[in-house]
């Protein structure tokens, strides 16, 4: 059961009740010759190139480890779906989470423990240690490998800016900025000058993103104990700031209901001048939303809450199904470090990645802040640098600033329910002219506060 182009479209649209098989569930299994098979992770919506960049990786895998079948599955973590999915035992023996998920699951034994295995890999010492923590235990053995980190980032499309008489090369770098820029672009354009993510847990990512950025938290810990502060000046302002822009200057458009999907798909398509994502989103943008490099731009988030305020900072964990045995636990290690991590720290698999990924027409060189440091990040440029082919100099006013920004973590408790809690808080401040955002936050903050009292 090879690995190749027709398997991950096997994989993908489950066409026979034999891939069905070997791909249901997590835990892996044997093939008939004694080779492992493991279920890996595949995005979903892709272009065809990137589909080919990974199956190229796919088969450099399998040649380099001939006992190992690599079986690509569709699967992209969601917040309305993944705690179904781990119930059911229906997620890959490779997935991915995102860092706010990773002491949860451990504490709760949701994931296996491959921290023996990862011990063993060359740079297990050398990740950066606020970036480890997301995937490790209390005692520090690490369960979940981080595998990319990033702070938040505005990203603008050059084409609106330019056709509302702004200047792309001069983005704002202060929410009033921002303001202005988006009332203009709405005026001039006919097109949502700000746009927001409000479903799927996003609306609270992305109102807490703008709550460190004025000077806020969400949280507060003392010891074991925890106490939600969704209820601050702070995150007051940060939605009073959102709302003139709905109401006052009508520049943000009519849908507010965006998630991460959807609102790159509107950027992407040239309907969106700004919103507030991951610094390392161009990758995405290309290869799900075909985004054109003369169309970007991407600027370092702006923060206003004087020596308080912060950059949220997250990031994407690799974990292993809680039902793998120890063969399939030990080959998903080998494809977590060859696939996502070998490429940030060895120069042969960083060009060869590299290579690979440009000739399938896939960005290569977007701006992420990196799992290791700084110096591996430059140094990893420098390896890559004839198969750059993203719009580097239109990502200087992010990635000019993004070492420098403070950043802060996101909140470790209960985070994506109490992300859930502040969506209809978005939702409502940007639907009801009339909104409460007192009361609102009030209430999301008895709820909230709930959640954190059961931990």
């Amino acid at each position: 059961m090879r690995s190749s182009k027709s398997i991950a479209v096997l994989a993908v649209a489950t066409a026979t009740a034999a891939a069905l098989a070997a791909c249901s569930g997590g835990g892996g299994a044997e093939s008939a010759d004694g080779r492992t098979l493991v279920n890996v992770s595949l995005d979903p919506g892709l272009e065809q190139g990137a589909i080919d960049a990974f199956n190229t990786r796919v088969s450099q895998f399998e040649a380099a480890n001939p006992t190992i079948d690599l079986v690509p599955r569709e699967y992209k973590w969601d917040a309305t779906t993944f705690t179904t999915q781990l119930a059911g035992g229906t997620l890959p023996d490779v997935f991915t989470v995102p860092f706010t998920d990773g002491r949860g699951l451990i504490e709760r034994k949701q994931i296996a423990d491959i921290s023996g295995q990862v011990a063993e890999l060359p740079y297990a010492k050398s990740f950066n240690e606020k970036v480890a923590q997301a995937g490790s235990a209390a005692d520090g053995r690490m369960w979940a490998v981080p595998i990319a980190a990033h702070g938040q980032a505005l990203h603008y499309n050059r084409t609106l800016f330019t056709q509302a008489g702004l200047d792309p090369d001069k983005p704002p770098t202060t929410w009033e900025e921002i303001r202005s820029a988006a009332k203009q672009i709405s005026e001039r354009t006919g097109q949502a000058g700000y746009a927001m993510m409000t479903s799927g847990n996003t609306g609270g990512w992305i109102a807490t993103t703008m709550d460190y950025a004025f000077g806020g938290r969400t949280e507060k810990l003392d010891g074991d104990n925890a106490k939600s502060t969704v209820d601050t000046p702070e995150m007051v302002k940060a939605l009073q700031t959102v709302r003139a822009m709905r109401w006052d200057d009508n520049s943000m458009g009519s849908n507010f209901l965006y998630e991460w999907g959807t609102i790159n798909q509107d950027f992407a398509a040239g309907r969106i001048g700004m919103y507030v994502s991951g610094g390392g989103n161009y990758g995405s943008l290309v290869a799900q939303n075909a985004m054109k490099a003369d169309d970007y731009g991407v600027t370092a988030l702006p923060l206003s809450g004087g020596a308080n305020a912060g950059v949220l900072g997250g990031g994407t964990l690799a974990a292993v199904s809680a039902k793998a045995p120890d063969k399939v636990k030990a080959a998903a290690v080998k494809w977590i470090d060859f696939y996502y991590l070998e490429k940030l720290t060895n120069q042969d698999a960083a060009v060869a990645d590299a290579k690979s990924t440009a000739d399938s027409g896939q960005a290569v060189g977007s701006p992420e802040l990196p799992v290791f440091d700084k110096a591996s990040f430059d140094q990893r440029l420098g390896w890559i640098q004839q198969y750059v082919n993203v719009p580097l100099k239109q990502m200087a006013p992010y990635t000019d600033k993004m070492f420098d920004q403070p950043l802060v973590p996101e909140p470790t408790r209960s985070t994506q329910q109490v992300y859930a809690l502040l969506d209809p808080v978005v939702q409502s401040v940007l639907t009801d002219r009339n909104a409460d955002v007192t009361a609102l936050l009030n209430g999301a903050q008895t709820q909230a506060q709930a959640l954190l009292d059961k931990k």
